[in-house]
């Protein structure tokens, strides 16, 4: 298919040795892929980690320091470096690239979205290979959150992309832990992200990098909700990228598709936004928010858990606790608590009476 958009990101342990050094060869390999699936005529954007573990070794700073201010400045050096790597890369293969620093915010409101997507959309008509990267060095939410695998699913979301593709320092998700498992194979297609699913993945990866398999897999299971197919593969393998793309058996865990596209707010709210509590609703104001698509309101609460303040995301538990949606609140936990069970016309009449609006709603599976 011509001139489909293709996303590819690969984490700080391929690009980076065990000292935190660049390492030239897995860029150089990933650049010339691309200049591949760009001869074939795909328009291909890179998301690339490794700015932090870049600027640590300029700075000689060993162990990698905790304090994220710190951090902040170590990504500003590193950015540098990092992208003229992946300049010179592309540039030796005839191909020009764009660097572009976003912060998963600039996916949450309306304007902030469209022009981010009119950029990328401007450098891939220029053909230019847009570098893209997270802005760390002045967005605290990434350095304490935030990891490029899911904005490189949010990226594949903003250009309606044909696939995304997450390099890694594995083939793919495994049936368990190749150190600890000699029998541990490759899943090679995942229909639906499950909590068995979700327990294959563990926790965060390499201590050069932010993410791990827990986070590729959120990315993946982000680019399923959109539309987008994903595949978790590994960064060495040869041609990975072209036999991501073609299916390849064997070429890492793909994950399909749902039918139905999920909007970038909403996809934001229910994946790459942590939550900072739970409401509890009743039977009731469960079966209205699954069936009819309507704003929750005091009268469904019958319990808050934990201290979230006004606009914070909140998962949203039925009588049996159960998570099945999580939104946007739109009041701070006390008033939550204050206002549990009551009826619209008891509350104070200027007041914004709903505790999550339906357009800041998502319904999970």
């Amino acid at each position: 298919m011509a001139d489909r958009v293709i996303v590819v990101k690969i984490g700080t342990s391929s690009v980076t040795d065990d000292r935190g050094r660049l390492t030239t060869a897995a860029i150089e390999k990933l650049a010339g892929e691309v200049a591949g699936q760009r001869a074939a005529g795909d328009r291909v954007v890179v998301v690339t980690s490794g700015a932090i573990a870049a600027g640590l070794p300029v700075l000689g700073l060993h162990p990698r320091p905790n304090d994220p201010a710190v951090l902040q400045a170590v990504s500003a050096v590193g950015q540098g470096y990092l992208f003229a790597a992946w300049e010179a890369a592309l540039r030796g293969r005839g191909l020009v690239a764009g660097q572009v620093l976003l912060a998963p915010l600039d996916f949450v409101h309306r304007r902030q979205y469209l022009h981010a997507r009119r950029t990328l959309e401007h450098l891939l008509d220029l053909g230019v290979v847009p570098v893209i990267n997270e802005n760390d060095a002045i967005a605290d939410d990434e350095i304490r959150f935030g990891d490029n695998d899911r904005l490189a699913a949010l990226v594949a979301h903003l250009l309606h992309a044909e696939a995304l593709v997450l390099l890694t320092d594995t083939p793919g998700l495994l049936t368990g832990d190749p150190r600890r498992r000699e029998d541990a194979s490759l899943i090679e297609e995942i229909v639906e992200v499950d909590a068995e699913i979700e327990a294959l993945a563990g926790g965060t990866g390499t201590v050069r990098g932010s993410g791990g398999m827990a986070s590729k897999l959120a990315a993946a299971k982000m680019a399923a909700w959109s539309g987008v197919r994903a595949v978790i593969a590994g960064a060495d393998r040869p041609d990975v990228l072209a036999s991501a793309l073609a299916g390849t058996a064997g070429s890492g865990t793909v994950f399909v598709p749902r039918q139905q596209r999920l909007g970038a707010r909403k996809l934001w709210i229910a994946f790459a936004v942590g939550s900072s509590g739970t409401v509890v609703v009743d039977a009731g104001a469960e079966k209205a928010l699954r069936e009819r698509g309507v704003s929750l309101l005091p009268a469904g609460v019958i319990g808050v858990h934990g201290d979230f303040e006004a606009d914070d995301a909140v998962e949203i538990a039925g009588p049996h606790g159960r998570t099945f949606a999580k939104g946007l609140v739109r009041h701070p936990a006390s008033v939550v608590k204050e206002w549990a069970g009551r009826q619209t016309s008891t509350l104070p009449p200027e007041a914004v009476h709903e505790v999550v609006h339906r357009d800041d709603l998502v319904l999970l599976p």
